[in-house]
């Protein structure tokens, strides 16, 4: 991909995008081809780090035990293992929190009960928990998944990233798009000839062919 026009179709995407009453987000469409996607070893979830983030706050919600006190010094929604017990059964409740929380960490004793209570919700959307040992250091494992964004590559051979929104600098946006789609690539058999199309677009914008 030439990324110098990727910097030049983005400029040209936020002059021609109507102003809106709230901040769009920067959606990155991949269209894969060439791959059995019905073949589990085609498949994979990765998490890749956002040079300049997403462009916005990122509401994290922080499933702990031993770390409680430690994450009620952060700026996170945070539910304990006793919480994880009273959602058990309540569907409803538990699908408020997955479409409340942009992400979501998981302390790693609590993940099987995770997995059961929240997994049903959580995973259909993309949100399952990335594990934390009770030894880590939650302060570093939160600021980084601030920045990072999880790449799962299911049965759809189409794509969508949210990469940023429309307020952040181009060049910025361009750097996003180039860390996902290498991400993609590295992981791809075939690499980038396993990728047919990209398409950029804001919330309520046409998309622009990148690719």
């Amino acid at each position: 991909m030439d990324y110098d026009k990727v910097v030049e179709k983005v400029e040209s995407l936020k002059k021609e995008s109507d102003e809106r009453n709230f901040v769009q987000t920067s959606d990155l469409i991949i269209n894969l081809r060439d791959i059995d996607l019905n073949d589990p070893k085609n498949r994979f979830s990765k998490d890749v780090i956002l040079p300049h983030g997403r462009g916005k706050e990122v509401k994290v919600c922080v499933v702990a035990d031993s770390k409680i006190t430690e994450a009620k010094k952060m700026d996170v929604n945070l539910i304990t293992k006793y919480d994880l017990e009273d959602l058990e059964g309540n569907r409803d409740e538990a699908k408020r929190i997955a479409e409340e929380n942009d992400t979501f960490l998981g302390e790693a004793p609590l993940m099987p009960k995770i997995g059961k209570v929240l997994g049903p919700v959580l995973g259909p959307r993309g949100k399952m928990p990335s594990p934390f040992q009770p030894d880590d250091d939650l302060e570093k494992i939160l600021k980084k998944r601030r920045n990072s964004l999880s790449i799962k590559i299911g049965e759809n051979q189409t794509l969508h990233f949210p990469i940023g929104t429309e307020k952040m600098d181009a060049e910025m946006i361009k750097d996003n798009i180039k860390s996902v789609i290498s991400e993609i690539e590295s992981n791809l058999p075939k690499g980038p000839k396993q990728i047919g199309s990209v398409y950029l677009k804001f919330t309520m914008s046409k998309p622009v062919r990148l690719l």
